[in-house]
């Protein structure tokens, strides 16, 4: 993916910090006691940018691993994770074909990253990924599918702004679509940077593809390495009752 705003992994951190990594972990943790049907000793976090969930899950004692295509945002990863004394390991691979030296019992992808499996060729091809390098009986947890497409609400953008040590990060957000036969969308990214009275602007615009509900089903089934285990409340290991925006998908591997 070539971006603008991934390039630029202090001030994509600052944008995205409001994620609340301890809480997310106690989440891994629950639906890794409730579904899995290994010990987990080891985690996987694909396109793993900042990898603040990661971090934690290092602090925790699980041997962690971060997977991206994007050398600056690992580098930033390995500096920070460093200077905190966290032992995570870095892959630069793409996430639609990659291949771990030793199998991991727990994978995850946060944050709607799963939107960039552009079509249903690479969505295979990123499950094969997947399940190479996941031990039998351990999890793939996928966070916030966009599976919100009926809501029109869903097409207004969102914008959201973080400060931290000066810095001041305008970041908004907007799906457009734009050839709903294909299921293609345009995602729009901005993120307005004022750094101590340096101002600079960066946007990026990808081309994506909606997976829904129903077909990621049939992908999965298709596939037949994992087992399709429930769309689930993004904060609760709670079965999804209606569309929402705030989902995670749960596959545990054959």
């Amino acid at each position: 993916m070539k971006s603008q705003i991934y390039n630029q992994a202090k001030y994509y951190e600052i944008a995205f910090s409001f994620v609340d990594q301890k809480k997310q972990a106690d989440l891994f943790e629950k639906f890794i006691k409730k579904f899995s049907k290994v010990k987990i000793k080891s985690v996987l976090d694909i396109a793993c940018g900042p990898a603040l969930q990661l971090e934690e899950m290092a602090k925790r004692g699980y041997k962690s691993i971060g997977l991206d295509a994007n050398s600056k945002m690992l580098n930033y990863l390995e500096s920070k994770s460093s200077k905190k004394g966290l032992k995570i390991k870095t892959l630069k691979a793409d996430m639609n074909n990659f291949r771990l030296k030793q199998k991991v019992d727990f994978a995850y992808i946060m944050m709607g990253s799963i939107i960039y499996v552009k079509n249903s060729k690479l969505f295979f091809s990123h499950l094969n990924s997947v399940a190479s390098s996941l031990n039998s009986g351990g999890l793939y947890l996928i966070e916030n599918l966009a599976i919100n497409w009926a809501d029109p609400a869903f097409l207004k953008p969102q914008s959201w702004v973080i400060k931290q040590n000066g810095i001041r990060v305008k970041t908004t957000y907007q799906i457009l679509p734009k050839n709903p036969l294909k299921q293609i969308v345009t995602q729009v990214l901005k993120m307005e940077v004022n750094d101590n009275g340096k101002k600079i602007t960066f946007v990026d615009e990808d081309d994506l593809k909606i997976i829904f509900p129903e077909e990621l089903k049939c992908l999965v089934d298709v596939n037949g390495k994992f087992e399709f285990i429930g769309f689930f409340e993004r904060e609760k290991v709670k079965i999804l009752k209606k569309m929402s925006p705030n989902n995670i998908v749960l596959l545990r591997r054959k």
